[in-house]
């Protein structure tokens, strides 16, 4: 986490209310998010960040008497789902994919290149 007068790293918020919402039992409401984060965020930060999630399919929202509920969208409903969704919505933002992606993969380890050959290869 970031400490005081630092800004968060992209996602640092929206990866910290997902925590909170895969490890609740139901539904939550922003301030049920809000306190489950220990305080430090407005409940307008709470109820922007749910709305970017909803927007992007991460999380869905049901009515909850004047508010709404959230709980993770099933396709997304693990860590290792989300870091997937992240990776394309970056793709998904360049025009240049063939690089962008020849760049990740030079990056990669030579255990994750091979994970990555496997995967392709099936």
């Amino acid at each position: 986490m970031a400490t005081e007068g630092q800004r968060r790293h992209p996602g640092e918020l929206e990866s910290s209310v997902l925590t909170v919402l895969w490890a609740a039992a139901g539904p939550m409401t922003p301030a049920e998010i809000q306190r489950s984060l220990g305080g430090g965020l407005a409940r307008t930060t709470v109820n922007t960040i749910l709305s970017r999630l909803h927007e992007k399919g991460v999380v869905e929202r049901t009515r909850s008497g004047r508010a709404f509920a959230y709980a993770p969208a099933r396709e997304v409903a693990d860590a290792p789902g989300l870091a997937a969704r992240r990776m394309r919505s970056e793709l998904d933002k360049q025009q240049d994919r063939e690089t962008v992606l020849a760049r990740f993969v030079s990056g990669l380890s030579d255990e994750d290149e091979e994970h990555l050959r496997r995967l392709l290869g099936d």
